[in-house]
């Protein structure tokens, strides 16, 4: 009695939910309004699975064996769902915890998007332990299955592509298929490799670390694959480690997940020019790259930049910031853009504040945010130069946000991204990116004069007491 009654109202609210969540305009990749109606009672089946070549290599697309419960219900729609990951598919937490992706359906569209969560990095004992002071990486005791609840906003609600009804910014993803992979490796999903790293104090035991946020990628890729309908439009991005991650992953994501149209959005996570040996004074950069090559085993025979490289043909593996050029010139049809502040404080921070003495011992904040910034500026100048001459691949560079050290550009909502001195607000960026033709927006801001005149704003103000 009680089923009967309850499936017929299950199935009615379904209804009415894509009738008024459906967008207005049916977009390439959407279903028309019969199959969606069908799709409620028999979820579409994955259409582009894994094939036997794809299971071996270097970083083979590994399924959970059989019989595993990885938590997935197809015609579960509009909810977050948990997917455990067995160890058999190569895919763990830095501390060694099981590996799960955070997958919300829909039924009208086939249409997806793959968001990397984003939270620092991480390269020795004090950083990858999560220890009070340092700036080290998100989720270093692994990651729980009730994530995606609202009551962790910062993965939840972290930015208008993956919210269902933002109160702020409206961008076609909010209507697509999202795939949240979160981040607990501190190696912005680039690495491979397992890590000891000695306590400095010699009064804990040695911290075993796993850098495998490639090998998680390559799992979740080949969960997708054997799952869910090959996307026909597919946005990659992420902020700060996730928006790296989604461009050093974007190339072998773009080819195994094989959407009509691609699109890939680095939003805070630039891996800037470094050539190995080069001189820090031009490129300051290099000390971390330096570093990470070694921490995380990029530079291993048949190892991650290896792989790189045997993907994309223009990938020069001893200048890593060469990824940018090589995925505009393999993937000429795809629109691509990178966007960070000038006034970025975190990523910069990362970036030069542990490998320059002058910075750590400056006499005060002003001083240190000073030196940071002076070299972050030589960075991204390069940087914006370089997008300005890739027309699939623009560069969207605000001057300042008073929100979380102005970095990230599209978390919390998509506002004071602006650059006002060409009338530009930071959604015809990402519009310029998804929906626009011709070469995508290039554009740079030259003075945060104007930013940081804004009045008090009570959001962003509650929002840096949360972080």
């Amino acid at each position: 009695m009680a089923v009967t009654v309850r499936t017929p109202v299950v199935l009615a609210t379904a209804i009415a939910t894509i009738l008024i969540a459906a967008p207005a305009h049916a977009e390439l990749g959407d279903y028309t309004t019969w199959q969606t109606l069908v799709n409620l009672v028999s979820p579409p089946k994955a259409d582009n699975k894994v094939t036997a070549a794809q299971r071996t290599g270097d970083y083979p697309m590994l399924a959970n064996p059989a019989g595993f419960a990885d938590g997935f219900s197809a015609g579960a729609y509009n909810q977050w769902q948990t997917i455990q990951f067995a160890p058999q598919t190569g895919a763990v937490c830095g501390n060694g915890s099981p590996y799960k992706i955070f997958v919300n359906r829909v039924p009208h569209t086939r249409n997806t998007i793959v968001y990397m969560e984003g939270g620092g990095a991480c390269w020795d004992y004090a950083s990858c332990s999560g220890q009070t002071g340092i700036r080290g990486a998100r989720n270093p005791n692994g990651i729980p299955d009730n994530y995606m609840s609202l009551l962790n906003p910062g993965a939840s609600l972290v930015s208008p592509f993956m919210t269902r009804i933002s109160p702020f910014d409206a961008v076609k993803t909010q209507q697509w298929n999202m795939i949240y992979i979160p981040y607990c490796t501190g190696d912005i999903y680039s690495g491979d490799k397992v890590a000891v790293y000695n306590d400095p104090t010699g009064i804990k035991p040695p911290l075993v670390w796993h850098h495998n946020g490639l090998r998680n990628v390559r799992a979740a890729v080949g969960w997708l694959k054997d799952n869910l309908p090959k996307p026909t439009q597919m946005l990659s991005t992420g902020c700060s480690a996730g928006g790296a991650g989604s461009l050093t992953n974007y190339g072998p994501l773009r080819r195994d997940l094989a959407p009509t149209r691609g699109f890939l959005i680095n939003d805070s996570g630039p891996i800037f020019d470094n050539p190995i040996g080069s001189d820090p004074a031009q490129y300051p950069s290099s000390h971390l790259q330096t570093l990470i090559r070694q921490s995380w085993g990029l530079d291993r025979a048949g190892g991650p930049l290896s792989y790189l490289s045997s993907t994309l043909p223009q990938f020069n593996s001893n200048q890593i910031g060469t990824l940018y050029n090589a995925l505009s010139a393999r993937y000429p049809s795809d629109r691509m853009g990178h966007t960070h502040f000038w006034k970025d404080l975190n990523y910069s921070s990362y970036s030069y504040e542990r490998f320059y003495p002058e910075i750590q011992n400056a006499p005060n904040q002003a001083t240190k945010e000073a030196l940071i910034h002076a070299r972050w500026n030589i960075d991204t100048q390069r940087l914006s130069s370089k997008l300005n001459g890739l027309g699939n691949f623009g560069g969207y560079f605000p001057q300042y946000r008073a929100v979380n050290e102005s970095h990230c550009t599209t978390v919390v909502d998509f506002k004071n991204g602006d650059i006002q001195s060409m009338s530009l607000e930071l959604k015809h960026f990402i519009d310029s990116v998804l929906v626009g033709s011709g070469n995508v927006l290039d554009a740079s801001e030259s003075s945060d004069v104007a930013d940081r005149a804004k009045p008090f704003n009570l959001l962003y103000w509650t929002v840096d007491q949360l972080l």
